[in-house]
């Protein structure tokens, strides 16, 4: 059998437009040779595997070697049909499939192209598109794909028609979509050549991980990065939020803590503590903390500086379509102009509109570097910052309550919340249900010491009657939440939407501007978590400049909260499992366990340590949500989440050896239904 290669077809309009697409000839052989292959005619498929002449780079089809295989592939799998090949969610298609290289191929070309337009079928909107484009002297490259291949495409980039238009590597939409750059202006300025490729808003783990990932991959970036004072008047250097308000202090105090209750336990394991009373020295620990914070921020200086990363302390405000007016902390103003955006700005904590709430509190922007410590202290709020600072700084020998509104931890489960409550009380760490009404300050701080803040709030009766109350805190910590910081930016100019909250709102990381991205915890929907930032930040940068399809999953994304008994979980809770599948199709599996180090020096924990596995009955118990209160839970968390991601059930953790004696193991053992009324008794090695 003879086989001609096959012919390229390319077409030029006023030298500007390439089409490339199935050409005449192409259909002809490709409708014969459906006639022609047959089961029989697999081996002779397979000789033609290293003939690699035959492949049409140009077209975003199977080439005739591709469809022998797919023709064989379809005898051996008759369930899988032509047009989906078996893949439920076109996503996660398979690479070697001709759909999914055709997909991937139209990004490769998208980021290597000034112009792109993919499309399916000749219309009158594609002939609009080109015009609009080749009228600004644009080289237009057209690419026609398949319909399976324009699914996967489609899901990618969050749209649902075709023809697709891309500039510079971003998805500009349709027709719809490219009239209104067109009315704004914004695609004369978008078509432009800029300063910079990439400009990142924001310092902080995901501005810092794109703005690395881009320069590497050899585009020139620009980071700005301006920290705000809190309302205390707190400011800090590059890293953001984690490295220096967030989880790396908090880690390090929460640590700081538990060598308190280590100290102890000592006594019970034969260690001769001297006597008097141990003392947690703030300064010595918040210096030590705040010079590790000092080298991590010189670090991020040094590593921007090896990628050749332009970095500036400016705020950056949108003042045309493509242009950023920057202004540092000298006053000095600036203008810079970029191919694309992206906001990696993050959050701040939230302030109530309550008399005295900024003029009195403090938060956790401001906790981890005061100069005092902070003494008697109200944690007002539930959320995992609020009950986080309530575990260590109790840990280090404070006085401490926690003002909750209504439930702990909203979105997590509730059940490990209430725990997390039980075990925290019996830690010593009050528990008031209201809201308050007032604060007022009585005494001001000194560098040495804290002041006096007197708070009001009103205590309701079973019967409804309300007690007014008041009490006085050496210092009030504000954590009821966190708002985004993408005020005063300009971002309406460039018509970027967001929430209430701030954050912002579009397709995946794009936004409703189709060159300005969102990364981290400013995305709405995405897990405010630092690796989820990094993680997004790498993988978006990789798909816009590189051109593949990786995406960032944003589900099962393991965490803790660092409680003085640590909460790791990883996918659904409880309750969101019983709402998804319904209570007649779940099982969950737990137990409570008493670690081997607590025994000796019988801790209070003997009676709060558990761990449960939520599982979908209909699959074979497919574990749905993990969940673990005990110490150390992070660590034991990171390596249990895997099994997760690749769907294990029920059984497979059974089959899993456990390392003894370990807490860990205890997932290993589980067998005990959770039913309504019903009594754990824990046990130990």
């Amino acid at each position: 059998m003879m086989i001609t290669p096959l012919k390229r077809s390319t077409r030029k309009t006023d030298g500007r437009i390439i089409r490339r697409e199935q050409t005449e000839e192409r259909e002809q052989e490709k409708g014969s040779l459906k006639q022609r292959t047959s089961p029989t005619m697999l081996g002779t498929a397979l000789l033609l595997r290293d003939l690699a002449g035959y492949v049409c780079h140009l077209c975003c089809q199977p080439t005739t070697l591709q469809y022998f295989q797919g023709r064989a592939v379809k005898e051996r799998k008759a369930e899988a049909s032509e047009e989906s090949a078996g893949v439920e969610d076109p996503s996660m298609a398979p690479t070697a499939s001709p759909g999914a290289s055709a997909a991937e191929r139209v990004f490769k070309e998208a980021s290597e192209k000034r112009t792109v337009v993919v499309y399916t079928e000749r219309d009158a909107e594609l002939q609009k598109i080109t015009d609009i484009l080749t009228n600004r002297n644009e080289t237009v490259e057209l690419l026609k794909i398949s319909h399976v291949a324009a699914k996967i495409v489609m899901n990618i980039v969050q749209r649902t028609t075709m023809p697709l238009i891309f500039i510079k590597g971003d998805c500009v939409g349709g027709l719809a979509d490219l009239l209104k750059l067109e009315e704004s202006g914004a695609l004369n300025e978008w078509l432009k050549e800029h300063n910079y490729d990439l400009v990142v808003i924001g310092g902080g783990s995901g501005g810092l991980a794109a703005a690395k990932e881009a320069a590497r991959l050899g585009k020139k970036v620009l980071c700005l990065d301006f920290v705000k004072p809190s309302v205390m008047g707190t400011t800090w250097g590059l890293g953001g939020t984690c490295v220096n308000v967030g989880c790396i202090p908090k880690k390090l105090m929460h640590q700081a803590a538990l060598l308190g209750e280590y100290i102890g336990d000592a006594k019970k394991f034969g260690w001769e503590i001297p006597k008097g009373d141990m003392k947690l020295n703030w300064e010595k620990m918040r210096n030590a903390i705040q010079d590790h914070i000092a080298s991590l921020n010189w670090g991020y200086r040094v590593q921007l500086r090896e990628r050749s990363v332009t970095y500036s302390n400016a705020y950056g405000v949108f003042t045309g379509s493509h242009e950023l007016t920057t202004t540092n902390k000298k006053k000095k103003v600036e203008k810079v102009t970029a191919d694309r955006f992206i906001i990696a700005t993050g959050l701040r904590p939230r302030y109530p509109d309550v008399p005295g709430a900024k003029e009195c509190c403090i938060s956790s922007d401001d906790l981890f570097s005061l100069t005092y410590n902070p003494g008697k202290t109200l944690c007002v709020g539930a959320s995992y910052v609020s009950l986080e600072c309530a575990g260590f700084l109790k840990g280090i020998g404070n006085d401490v309550t926690v003002m909750v509104r209504s439930i702990l931890l909203r979105g997590f489960d509730q059940d490990m919340a209430e725990r997390i409550r039980r075990h925290m009380m019996t830690h010593e760490i009050k528990f008031i249900n209201a809201v308050p009404t007032k604060y007022e300050r009585i005494e001001e701080p000194a560098d040495d010491k804290p002041g006096l803040v007197r708070v009001y709030w009103e205590e309701t009766s079973q019967d409804g009657e309300k007690t007014p109350c008041t009490q006085d805190f050496n210092t009030v910590l504000m954590a009821i939440g966190r708002d985004a910081v993408t005020d005063e930016m300009g971002l309406e100019l460039v018509g970027v939407e967001r929430t209430k909250s701030g954050k912002i709102v579009g397709r995946r990381e794009q936004s409703t501007c189709p060159y300005v991205y969102g990364i981290g915890d400013v995305l709405n929907g995405c897990p405010e978590l630092t690796p989820v930032a990094i993680q997004a930040g790498r993988v978006l940068m990789r798909r816009l400049i590189t051109g593949n399809s990786e995406l960032t999953e944003y589900d099962q994304v393991p965490t803790t909260v660092f409680t003085p008994l640590e909460y790791g979980c990883c996918g659904l809770a409880e309750e969101a499992a019983i709402q998804k599948y319904g209570k007649e199709n779940i099982n969950v599996y737990h137990n409570v366990f008493i670690p081997l180090e607590y025994s000796v020096p019988e801790r209070v924990e003997n009676s709060h340590c558990y761990c449960k596995l939520i599982c979908l009955k209909t699959e074979q118990d497919l574990v749905l949500g993990y969940h673990i209160l005990a110490p150390n839970a992070g660590e034991i968390t990171q390596g249990f989440a895997i099994g997760l991601k690749l769907k294990a059930k029920k059984a497979d953790f059974d089959r899993l050896i456990g390392i003894h004696p370990t807490v860990a193991e205890n997932l290993t053992t589980l067998t005990l239904v959770k039913e309504e009324g019903q009594q754990l008794k824990a046990s130990g090695c």
